[in-house]
């Protein structure tokens, strides 16, 4: 598996720098698939869940695991990512995650038993927490810190269009109920992405870690367009390298800066999926027809969820790095919030008739923008930029597998528990959760608009606070002068 595309040549140093950017579009664009794959794995489930329990005859507790052993697959795939990534790659990870992707999609489709559906679906989980995990940091590492935010925030977007295909396909193939194909469909875009992830480079940073030098060095050509500048960066890396020696666990047991960082990317994942966006997106048809909507027009409302999912994410990709990370994120959890605990209540007082719905479906879109525009792009974006590279494929595993255990709980449980608090108590339970979200971005996430991640890293190390480790301006200033006060103090 090896890159096509040539070294730049030729030109002004403006043109080529341009061409970079485009192969590091191209590269980020391919990895993004996996992303796509993300998407349409566990949004189809949405509008195939009622036709298939009815053929297989699975009452709630047995939909509720053939939702959920996709997530708990997840889980244990973003944790056997951990050496699969060390030693063949983030490149090589996102390949054999598309290989588990094809046997996963043939067993959900063919299978006549409750059991060969949750082994097939547990097998695209793998494949998924493969994809979560190596994608997202191969992303991060071959861009540029200016584009960063935005490329990373496109991996969620592509997401988003992953869903909104799989409800769009089930939509029109719920008229006959046709589950299987909802489901084998998904063996195309599984050969695309295979293709695709044979066609990009390693990321130069997994490079530089196996000494590959010069390898390192021509990717870094390829995608910064210029000679010069992929030899400062690759020195950076280098000289980063060398400060860094043991493993993330080692890291995590001396540096109370890293303990910090990753306990706050376990924490952005884990109330990413306590917003609630993913009980909606598997189980939305469910409620609705629960609330007096018809199977047809639950599934095209899910599908328009789908539809806000992606519009809102293409918003915040236009705006993470002009407004920045924080201000997304604090206005996206405001919006969550109170759009579920409104609807929460319409729920209490049984709001019904033609109004009732139009109200019932409008925050929920209100929710899905408000969740899409921050809650769900920020988290996967920090959790690569504020850790340190030593530690920085541990913390990511262990945070993504934080959001899969996460969400395998609450589709777990979702329709015990509603049929327990009623429907308009899970909704206020998600607004309270959402407003706990707000209060985390508050106080402890940084902003890291603009900066580098060896500049991250680099204040990470001079002991500033959490929410500071971001801010790129009076860096090298700043930086010098906590370390002096640090060394002036007395032992």
């Amino acid at each position: 598996m090896s890159s096509t595309l040539p070294e730049q040549s030729g030109g002004t140093v403006q043109d080529r720098v341009q061409q970079g950017r485009r192969n590091a579009f191209l590269f980020a664009g391919a990895a993004g698939l996996a992303g796509l794959m993300f998407g349409l794995d566990t949004g189809v489930i949405a509008g195939a869940l009622k036709f298939l329990g009815q053929d297989l005859k699975a009452n709630d507790r047995a939909l509720e695991w053939i939702v959920s052993s996709l997530m708990l697959g997840a889980a244990a795939g973003s944790l056997l990512a951990i050496p699969l990534s060390h030693h063949r790659g983030r490149r090589g990870a996102m390949f054999y995650a598309g290989l588990l992707f094809l046997p996963g999609t043939a067993l959900c489709s063919l299978t006549s038993s409750i059991p060969v559906m949750i082994l097939g679906r547990v097998c695209l989980g793998l494949g998924v927490g493969f994809g979560s995990f190596s994608a997202p940091l191969y992303i991060a590492e071959i861009t540029e810190k200016s584009r960063r935010g935005k490329m990373i925030s496109m991996y969620q977007l592509v997401i988003t269009a992953g869903m909104l295909l799989a409800l769009l396909s089930d939509s029109l193939l719920s008229y006959g109920g046709h589950w299987r194909w909802m489901l084998g469909i998904l063996a195309v875009p599984t050969v695309v992405f295979i293709l695709a992830t044979m066609q990009v480079p390693y990321s130069p940073r997994w490079l530089a870690m196996r000494g590959r030098r010069k390898e390192a060095h021509t990717v870094l050509q390829q995608v910064r367009g210029s000679k010069q500048r992929a030899t400062e960066e690759l020195n950076r890396i280098e000289e980063n390298l060398r400060k860094t020696e043991g493993n993330g666990f080692s890291l995590l047991k001396s540096s109370s800066g890293f303990r910090k960082t990753f306990a706050l990317g376990i924490g952005l994942q884990v109330f990413q999926q306590f917003a609630g966006i993913n009980i909606l997106m598997y189980y939305a048809p469910h409620i609705l027809e629960h609330l007096g909507f018809s199977t047809s027009a639950a599934v095209w409302c899910t599908t328009l969820l789908g539809l806000a999912n992606m519009v809102s994410t293409f918003g915040a990709i236009l705006l993470i790095d002009r407004w920045g990370r924080r201000p997304l994120l604090l206005v996206s959890t405001v919006v969550a919030s109170l759009s579920l605990a409104v609807f929460g209540t319409l729920l209490y007082l049984h709001v019904g008739g033609v109004f009732g719905q139009i109200a019932i479906v409008s925050l929920l879109v209100l929710f899905i923008l408000g969740y899409a525009f921050g809650e769900g792009p920020i988290p996967w974006t920090m959790c690569t930029e504020i850790q340190p590279l030593q530690g920085r494929t541990l913390a990511i595993a262990c945070s993504t597998f934080a959001n899969w255990m996460t969400n395998w709980l609450i589709s777990n449980v979702f329709l015990s528990v509603m049929g327990a608090i009623h429907d308009y108590g899970v909704f206020w339970l998600l607004a309270g959760f959402n407003a706990v979200f707000f209060l985390i971005g508050y106080f402890f996430v940084p902003e890291t608009k603009d900066c580098s991640l060896e500049e991250i890293e680099d204040r990470l190390k001079a002991g500033f606070p959490l929410r500071e480790i971001g801010q790129p301006s009076r860096l090298k200033a700043d930086t010098a002068m906590v370390v002096q006060e640090r060394d002036s103090l007395p032992v």
